[in-house]
């Protein structure tokens, strides 16, 4: 499904979708195409395109690409798939219960799940927020544990 969705593999390109959306959510898959948890997430963001294309964008973003490691960095990438949101070049940030607010992390179980998210923070972006919280039940959250290292 990932060839429904535009694939960024460059760091140019990436600049220049977050600095160009305008009065958007912009959307980005950070995964891989041949990891099965990202294709099951690349199907929902797929069906779920047209549903939101009134008040959001979704594209895909290659981390195995060299020229995408300077925002594999920057996001703390570890976990494959990772969801970050932006709004007019403002990182966007979502309280979902885990440890991490600056990403979601995993595929969302249903597309009304995956719509329910960027509609809220469509909604708290056009309020002037940062952060906003999750619409999702918490039983329907993926859950993970985060290992620091050195601490």
């Amino acid at each position: 499904m990932s060839y429904v969705l535009p694939t960024l593999s460059k760091k140019q390109e990436l600049d220049s979708i977050i600095r160009d959306t305008i009065d958007k959510v912009l959307v980005l898959r950070f995964g891989r195409a041949s990891d099965s948890v990202s294709l099951q997430l690349d199907q929902i963001l797929s069906k779920a395109a047209r549903d939101v294309s009134k008040f959001a964008t979704v594209a895909l973003v290659d981390v195995d690409s060299q020229d995408i490691q300077v925002y594999v960095n920057y996001f703390d990438i570890t976990f494959i798939p990772s969801t970050v949101f932006f709004f007019n070049a403002h990182h966007m940030k979502m309280d979902s219960g885990t440890a991490d607010h600056t990403k979601w992390i995993g595929a969302f179980h249903r597309k009304q799940d995956f719509i329910d998210v960027v509609e809220a923070i469509f909604r708290g972006a056009m309020k002037g927020k940062l952060i906003v919280n999750c619409p999702i039940p918490p039983e329907r959250i993926p859950k993970y544990q985060l290992l620091y290292k050195d601490v």
